[in-house]
């Protein structure tokens, strides 16, 4: 009796062990840092059409380029297995620059958009299911679309279409492979504090409608853009 007793006592505690640590069936939800870092380059600027009709002229040495920023991230991981997890994230959309470079140089900041880029990840995590320190490895696939482009440089404007210049600025929406690698550190029973580091290859089309009301001069300009951000994530996390 005594005897079934301890084998029963031994297989309870090896449940509670295995419920928590990041087993089959852990869910985990997590929040923090995240920094975007673009290794951007263009084709030079092209003047797609004037006034309705389509001359692609190319600008050379011109283009533009994305510098880094920083949002707040969210982040949801359901384990399948002990070892294989898939993982959603997504940020507050953060507001990037577009800065001319090139012939373009000279105007600084061009304007400004917002980027939306939700990612699904699968995720090899490696040690056993109990260890507190597990290393990982994933590969995915984001969804980036843009919302509120603005040009913001008058000057910029007025040499594209003249005085009394306005323009807005669209990007074209993408799906780009993701390529992930991280560190989980379990502090407590539930808290997790989780580093990551995701590469996206990642590209998009800029249109800039620039409109004059003086003059009744419509130019529509376009640029080719890669993006490939380098993304870093800083979270904390909760294992239910």
């Amino acid at each position: 009796m005594n005897i079934k007793m301890l084998s029963a006592a031994v297989a309870a505690l090896a449940f509670t062990s295995a419920a928590q640590a990041q087993s089959a069936g852990s869910i985990m939800l997590g929040t923090g840092w995240i920094h975007e870092a673009p290794q951007s380059s263009s084709d030079p600027l092209v003047t797609y059409s004037v006034n309705g009709n389509v001359v692609n002229q190319a600008s050379p040495g011109t283009g533009a380029t994305v510098p880094g920023s920083d949002t707040l991230g969210v982040n949801a991981t359901y384990f399948i297995t002990d070892h294989i997890a898939t993982e959603f994230v997504f940020g507050i959309p953060p507001k990037f620059e577009l800065d001319g470079t090139g012939g373009l140089q000279s105007f600084g900041k061009l304007g400004t958009v917002k980027e939306w880029t939700p990612t699904l990840l699968f995720k090899y995590y490696f040690a056993g299911a109990e260890s507190k320190l597990r290393p990982y490895l994933g590969a995915g696939v984001a969804y980036t679309w843009f919302t509120g482009g603005q040009i913001t440089n008058g000057a910029f404007q007025q040499t594209i279409g003249g005085p009394g210049s306005t323009s807005n600025v669209t990007a074209t929406a993408a799906w780009s492979p993701v390529f992930n690698a991280g560190l989980s550190y379990q502090f407590t029973k539930h808290l997790y504090g989780i580093v990551s580091l995701s590469y996206l290859k990642m590209k998009t089309t800029a249109t800039i409608n620039n409109s004059s009301a003086l003059t009744g001069l419509n130019v529509v300009e376009k640029a080719n853009i890669k993006l490939n951000p380098i993304v870093s994530y800083v979270s904390l996390a909760y294992r239910f």
